[in-house]
């Protein structure tokens, strides 16, 4: 049986995927100078303007999705008697997921029938887009809703997120880090190395002394930790420092290459939060993967 698979805009997959596949993703909003925005179409997104404005003194604001925006966004597809798989942000560093959750439950109520399966991803960006990608090959493999609600939960621990950023304020003023590790990053031009952890939590695990280092850095737990590489699409995030991304990518491609290797460019939203001169690497290792990285 098919089912609507649903996500939101923090996955950061192509419009022309979502477009294909007909998945859903419901925008998160950003604000500046207190006008509200969304982006929904990739394609169309200028991050070179957006992170430049960013990098210039343009203040980027976010703010908690509410349940009634899922809501919105689910009625329709339940009201057609489609079930419904969301593949959702990391309840680690955001509260997306927990207005999920009381979306589905009062949509449980008024659509008894119909299944809701909800997926906290412990990622964003393509950590969680990857999730929604394996979901899109299990339904068209003809898998049920609910075993492959049960794959991807399954997955997620298997997901290695490790990145970079140039300047970790980003990251200390929305809470997502503490501020020590925050001055650590800001002295000397030492990189401190953040990574995803088992609770979907953005944790220190490393430093380099410079970009490039912290660039290999990135690639060699690549090379340690991936596993069945030539069989997966690995896939990399950066905000507007495409030539780092396109170095990261040769680093992968030389020993352990992987079937295929998507490349973007972050998404407003959770772009604002790593700040420009991020870079970012997803891939699937071990079941430890990701208190091994």
């Amino acid at each position: 049986m098919s089912f609507t698979i649903m996500t939101d805009t923090s996955a950061n997959l192509p419009s022309a995927f979502l477009r294909k596949h007909k998945i859903e993703a419901v925008p998160f909003s950003y604000y500046i100078d207190d006008k509200e925005y969304t982006c929904t179409d990739t394609e169309a997104f200028d991050g070179s303007k957006y992170y430049d404005g960013i990098r210039n003194g343009v203040n980027v604001t976010t703010s908690q999705i509410n349940p009634q925006k899922y809501i919105e966004y689910m009625k329709p597809v339940l009201d057609k008697g489609e079930d419904i798989l969301f593949i959702n942000m990391s309840s680690g560093i955001s509260g997306a997921y927990n207005s999920a959750k009381l979306a589905v439950s009062e949509l449980k109520e008024s659509y008894p029938d119909r299944k809701i399966r909800l997926i906290d991803t412990l990622g964003a960006s393509l950590g969680e887009g990857m999730l929604v990608l394996r979901a899109v090959r299990y339904r068209s493999s003809g898998m049920s809703i609910d075993d492959t609600a049960e794959k991807l939960l399954s997955l997620r621990r298997r997901i290695c997120q490790v990145f970079m950023v140039d300047d970790l304020m980003h990251l200390r003023k929305s809470g997502r880090i503490s501020g020590a590790v925050a001055i650590l990053g800001s002295m000397l031009q030492i990189k401190p190395l953040l990574k995803g952890n088992e609770k979907g939590q953005i944790v220190n695990f490393g430093k380099a002394r410079g970009r490039k280092k912290a660039i290999e850095a990135l690639a060699q737990k690549y090379e340690t930790l991936v596993e069945n590489a030539k069989q997966q699409i690995v896939c990399i995030a950066h905000t507007d420092c495409e030539n780092d991304a396109h170095y990261l990518e040769k680093l992968l491609r030389r020993n352990k290459p992987p079937k295929e290797i998507m490349t973007v460019c972050y998404e407003p939203v959770t772009g604002s939060h790593v700040g420009p001169g991020a870079l970012a690497l997803f891939f699937e290792g071990g079941e430890n993967v990701r208190s091994l990285a």
